[in-house]
């Protein structure tokens, strides 16, 4: 399987990285948030674009990637704007998310952009060539908050995001019970051992799902969240405590 290498990051290879998202609404508490995480044991940042009061407001938007990448220096940036129906909190028109990911891959800025796979598969693929072409790399990603699918729907979902050309491939489900929290690793393992040619990045919400984040180095995840001031998903772990279970985890392997 072939790694990722973003700026210093190499993903796919040994301890998963970890990933703070900055969830601060105002430009104000943005910078702020990404001085205090760039602190912390963090590998990469996500800016979850839909949480800024003035993300409609695209000069706006361009004026904080470039404060955040100022505070960042070399750590690599991941721009999401998370749509309502997977999990986001500001709704926008289709045309709209994506007019606003074509201008954020132009900024140049961001290292990595998120691009939902239910985008619509004509409008998606459009979206990931323009993003490649402006040098940035693409997540694309499932967010179902609702239940977990089953394990043959999961890895169809992330087999189809590699033929969508995703340098990475993300799936979030939400378990009902235990078992669900099974199914999601039995799918990534199958997913890393049999299909994938390229990094992954699964994991269980919520507080039984907690068990996905931190074996994900077992199970094949590449990269799992950590929460700094505050989490983005249900089941987050604060992002230092997160540390220190991946530490342990991969001296024992």
């Amino acid at each position: 399987m072939k790694t990722v290498k973003i700026r210093n990051l190499e993903l796919g290879a040994g301890i998963p990285a970890i990933c703070i998202p900055n969830v601060g609404r105002t430009k104000e508490e943005i910078i702020s948030l990404t001085r205090q995480y760039k602190s912390m044991h963090m590998d990469l940042m996500e800016w979850r674009a839909d949480w800024f009061e003035d993300v409609e407001d695209t000069r706006e938007v361009t004026e904080v990637l470039t404060e955040i990448r100022r505070s960042l220096g070399d750590t690599p940036l991941l721009f999401t704007f998370r749509t309502e129906k997977e999990g986001g909190v500001r709704p926008m028109s289709t045309e709209s998310y994506i007019a606003l990911n074509k201008i954020t891959a132009a900024a140049g800025i961001a290292d990595l952009i998120d691009v939902e796979m239910f985008t619509g598969d004509e409008l998606a693929a459009d979206l990931i060539s323009f993003i490649h072409e402006n040098h940035t790399k693409v997540i694309v990603s499932n967010h179902d908050f609702d239940k977990t699918p089953s394990k043959s729907d999961i890895i169809y979902r992330l087999r189809k995001m590699q033929k969508m050309d995703a340098d990475i491939p993300k799936i979030a489900v939400m378990p009902q019970n235990k078992k669900d929290v099974l199914t999601l690793l039995a799918a990534t393992e199958e997913m890393v051992s049999d299909y994938a040619d390229r990094p992954i990045i699964t994991m269980s919400m919520s507080g039984i799902g907690c068990v996905s984040r931190l074996s994900c180095e077992i199970f094949g995840s590449c990269l799992t969240f950590g929460s700094g001031s505050l989490a983005s998903a249900p089941g987050q772990i604060d992002a230092e405590e997160l540390y220190h279970a991946l530490q342990t985890v991969h001296r024992a392997l």
